[in-house]
């Protein structure tokens, strides 16, 4: 016979980072108590400066979870206030103080909502649990920054990671950049909308899809938490498939809903799946990134390609990407900043591409402005799927930037 055994909240925790290699961050160690009110110490280099608002903002914090008898130390690493905010929060949960609550820094203004066809040629990966990434993220100009809660936090920061990137989807400007979040596996992930959807992310990656449910069932939170807020732009999603499974569902999954704006791949979990060596040429998952094209394509959606780890390899880039590009996808991801403007580069066609283009869509044009049903460039016929062809380089060109 046996009996259940009665567990407590903790009455302490900590949460954030401190010491010499941290920057941007803050440790803060909370200890819950009965009685005595609140008492705050603080250790900053910035404390002459700023000392007095940090404290302020933490008693304003603490009074919104909820916290009336707590010992708060914390240590400073030139964190911002909405930083600072999120790992207060963060130590209190853990401490099972405030557990429901949450203090909300105050919203930056949204950009225009996220065009479900808007150019996608980069996306740069920022740790969900390093908030020093987060500020000058946007200068690298990428089309996107996709804030991750999946492999780049550990699972014991996976609780803290995801107030953080809710606090910074509300306080942080990124520009031009479409803001995407990867969530965590499913079910794992559902947690991460509860947190994140309020926000008004661009767009939601699911990691590891194998079944067009797992999709619906996303997409299904997704508006219900919509509908809470009274969230009325798009949330899109990006399924990423990671398996063997996955890419013979692809076209199921890039169909799922109505709201899967692209389809991509992960090589690394896909080749381990496999049992083969992931090379820089990539022969070895031909086979799965060509379905992920075909079934993108099929489904009305953009086709995304992996990451090209090797951020030292910038040739090594340059020729994945323009294969990517000839093989039919639009984008790629990144994990360092450096990746970004050779990806581009690769992803953008070429003069001698886009002049070829023009030519066509003007010939088009002018037997249109004729009555004219057969198009003809000099001695070449030019078939419909020819001007489809040319009229969508152009715009992509024009989209990227490129002077015509």
């Amino acid at each position: 016979m046996t009996s259940a055994v009665e567990t407590t909240p903790p009455r302490s925790a900590e949460a954030g980072h401190w010491g010499k290699e941290v920057r941007s961050d803050v440790h803060v160690a909370f200890e819950a108590r009965d009685s005595g009110g609140v008492e705050i110490s603080l250790e900053s280099r910035v404390a002459p400066y700023y000392g007095t608002v940090i404290l302020e903002q933490t008693r304003e914090v603490l009074a919104e979870l909820g916290v009336k008898h707590a010992r708060v130390a914390i240590h400073d690493e030139g964190a911002l206030p909405f930083i600072i905010a999120a790992r207060i929060e963060a130590a209190a949960r853990r401490a099972g103080i405030g557990l429901g609550k949450r203090w909300l820094p105050e919203q930056h203004p949204l950009p225009s909502p996220s065009p479900k066809d808007r150019l996608r040629r980069s996306r740069l990966y920022l740790p969900g649990s390093e908030p020093k990434y987060y500020i000058n993220a946007a200068l690298h100009a990428p089309d996107a920054v996709i804030l991750d809660l999946e492999d780049s936090v550990h699972r014991a920061e996976k609780d803290a990671a995801r107030i953080l990137v809710r606090n910074t989807l509300r306080a942080v400007d990124f520009g031009s950049c479409e803001r995407m979040v990867r969530i965590n596996q499913l079910p794992l992930g559902l947690e991460d909308l509860a947190e994140v959807v309020g926000e008004s992310p661009d767009l939601i990656l699911i990691p590891k899809v194998e079944q067009s449910e797992q999709v619906r069932e996303v997409d299904r939170m997704i508006g219900e938490i919509k509908a809470r807020h009274g969230i009325i732009r798009p949330i899109w999603i990006m399924p990423i498939l990671e398996s063997a499974l996955g890419i013979e569902n692809a076209f199921a999954v890039a169909t799922a809903t109505e709201n899967v704006a692209a389809l991509t791949i992960g090589l690394e979990d896909y080749t381990a799946d496999l049992g083969v060596v992931k090379t820089a040429e990539g022969r070895e998952s031909q086979y799965a990134r060509s379905r992920v094209v075909n079934a993108a394509r099929a489904a009305g959606v953009q086709a995304i390609d992996s990451v090209f780890s090797d951020v030292a390899d910038m040739d090594g880039l340059r020729r994945w990407g323009e294969a990517s590009r000839a093989a039919g996808f639009e984008g790629m991801g990144c994990i360092h900043p450096g990746q970004i403007r050779v990806i581009h580069e690769a992803f953008q066609p070429t003069p001698v591409e886009i002049e070829k283009a023009r030519k066509v869509v003007t010939a088009f044009e002018e037997a249109q402005s004729k009555g004219l049903a057969v198009v003809s460039l000099g001695s070449k016929m030019i078939d419909p799927p020819v001007v489809q062809r040319a009229l969508k380089l152009v715009e992509r060109a024009k989209a990227m930037g490129v002077i015509l």
